[in-house]
């Protein structure tokens, strides 16, 4: 893995937002921001730190790129390419594998609790305007 390194200055976008690519990144020193863009308003969702790790899902889909990933200072990544790499290094990295699974399910749910807020938000709003 230590050839699949990537270094990037404040600011730098390191992922766009609509990009068709397949790649994954773990952070090894610095911090990123999460962006998504509604229109011409762009919201921080999350700011990831060393450890953290982000687009683990372009590398089992073929979707575009969701949000955009900025650098917030001197970042250093490493990155995967493809399952086949996934898998090594988290054969390689137990206690990482555990804690990716711990993530990921933390981010299941939090996308779980959204959903079900805009589907009784979309019930109240059919509700008033039934009345």
């Amino acid at each position: 893995m230590s050839k699949n390194i990537m270094y990037y200055q404040n600011g730098e976008n390191i992922i766009k937002a609509g990009q068709l690519e397949h790649r994954m990144y773990i952070i090894l020193e610095g911090r990123v921001s999460i962006i998504l863009q509604s229109g011409d308003e762009q919201f921080v969702v999350a700011t990831m730190e060393k450890g953290d790790f982000f687009g683990e899902i372009s590398l089992f889909t073929d979707h575009p790129r969701s949000a955009t990933v900025r650098s917030l200072g001197d970042v250093k990544l490493a990155y995967i390419d493809n399952v086949t790499q996934l898998k090594a290094f988290l054969i390689k990295n137990p206690a990482f594998a555990a804690k990716m699974v711990q993530i990921l399910a933390q981010r299941l749910a939090k996308t779980d609790e959204i959903l079900v807020g805009k589907i009784s938000e979309i019930k109240r709003l059919k509700q008033t305007q039934a009345i």
